[in-house]
């Protein structure tokens, strides 16, 4: 199985930034697409970005432009750099993973989130 631990959350003032890292480890073959995600205070959770194995990005388009996401294979870890910070992007942050085991059989991996409070 494969672990996510997310760091880099926190608290911040709106129009600050913030750099969120998820790194993988446990027993693999292969790390697919890369993810986060985020549920925000009584709404549904939602997409933040997606970056494949070979570095191919989406983000969604409320995001464009402030949040990008990367990765670093060798690292088996995931970043969001988040500028430009509003009180609407205060959430929880998910990270995700498409994890192909040993044995050819493909799950995706969750991380138990990490808070990005957005105030001043």
């Amino acid at each position: 199985q494969v672990q996510l631990v997310e760091s880099g959350g926190g608290s911040v003032q709106p129009g600050g930034s913030l750099t969120l890292s998820c790194a993988a480890s446990g027993r693999f073959f292969s790390i697919n697409d890369m993810g986060w995600s985020r549920r925000a205070p009584g709404k549904e959770r939602e997409l933040v970005a997606i970056i494949t194995s070979d570095g191919r990005t989406t983000h969604t388009d409320s995001m464009k432009g402030r949040f990008s996401i990367s990765r670093d294979n060798a690292k088996n870890t995931v970043y969001l750099q988040m500028n430009s910070l509003t009180s609407e992007d205060t959430a929880v942050y998910y990270c995700h993973a498409s994890v192909t085991l040993s044995n050819r059989s493909a799950y995706t991996s969750w991380g138990q989130g990490t808070q990005v409070t957005v105030s001043s």
